[in-house]
């Protein structure tokens, strides 16, 4: 069967404090409690500027074997140069540091903009330059900007397995050619929960899905409903099968590759009212995946930090 992760988009929430993370927690050790009490965590700041080795390093560290993160990708690709001129920053971004995390890395995330239209030329030209593994990635990162050119920056495994999921945000990507170039590419179509904000498909192009729950009622906020986790844990039984959800919402009717079973990352961002980290466990429950977590939210009984 596939691997189920389920985890946060983000640990630094002031909210959070003394709410999930207990009382006395000091922010320095946010990380080991939330990685402690999920299976996976999703990397923000990588969006917003590059993070260094030593900070990647650190998380490594911090976190105890087994577990998985996922990395969003730089904004500066997605909004800024909205996939124009993105050779050099493509590859100053796997030259960051990134594979500090070792067999702890997991997708890697691109999100766009919700005004960013579906362009092919453009958009094929962004799936050709994402790695797959670490050779196609030490090359890549050997184009990066000298500054980035530290000492191991190339200290990429050869065999290191790399995964891509994209975001999207508007409806001119609800088009087969969109659906065509993630199967050829293989790079997954995040599935997104966006209180229906944005659009919501669930074509499976490769070996993994993507899930990033939003919040169902009111984006970044509303907490997820009994039913509405049962809802989802049953789209990821389906998954984790290698089969899709027959109510599912799709661009295009061709099947895809037909597998025994795919990995499933699914990571809950509604954050503003300290709904993420409860959510999540709950969905952890359903799968029976907390039984070997150490800590549990507001509780730091029992945990070696």
């Amino acid at each position: 069967m596939g691997d189920i992760r389920i985890g946060i988009s983000g640990w630094r929430y002031t909210p959070w404090r003394g709410d999930f993370y207990p009382v006395g927690l000091t922010q320095k050790n946010e990380l080991k409690f939330a990685s402690r009490a999920v299976n996976s965590i999703e990397i923000n700041g990588s969006f917003y500027s590059l993070q260094s080795p030593d900070l990647y390093a650190r998380w490594y560290d911090d976190t105890p074997k087994g577990f998985v993160f996922s990395v969003k990708g730089p904004r500066y690709i997605t909004h800024v140069r909205r996939l124009k001129e993105i050779d050099e920053p493509v590859a100053n971004f796997f030259a960051s540091g990134v594979f500090q995390l070792k067999e702890k890395l997991g997708p890697i995330l691109w999100q766009f903009a919700p005004n960013f239209k579906f362009d092919a030329e453009r958009f094929e030209h962004f799936l050709k330059l994402l790695p797959h593994n670490g050779k196609a990635a030490e090359a890549c990162a050997s184009q990066c900007a000298e500054r980035l050119q530290q000492p191991g920056y190339l200290d990429i495994p050869a065999r290191l397995k790399l995964r891509h999921a994209v975001e999207i945000r508007h409806e001119s990507f609800l088009v087969p050619e969109f659906v065509a170039l993630l199967r050829k590419y293989k790079v997954a179509l995040v599935v997104a929960d966006t209180a229906g904000k944005w659009p919501h498909v669930e074509d499976l192009a490769t070996d993994f899905v993507y899930v990033r729950l939003h919040g169902d009622k009111e984006l970044y906020a509303s907490g997820y409903s009994e039913e509405a986790i049962k809802h989802w844990g049953n789209r990821i039984d389906a998954w984790q099968r290698g089969a899709q959800p027959e109510d599912a919402q799709l661009i295009v009717d061709k099947a895809p590759r037909a597998r025994k079973s795919r990995d499933v990352y699914c990571y809950f961002d509604n954050d503003i009212k300290v709904r993420a980290p409860y959510d999540a466990r709950r969905l952890l429950e359903r799968f029976n995946l907390t039984e070997n977590l150490e800590v549990a939210p507001g509780d730091l009984h029992g945990a070696t930090l």
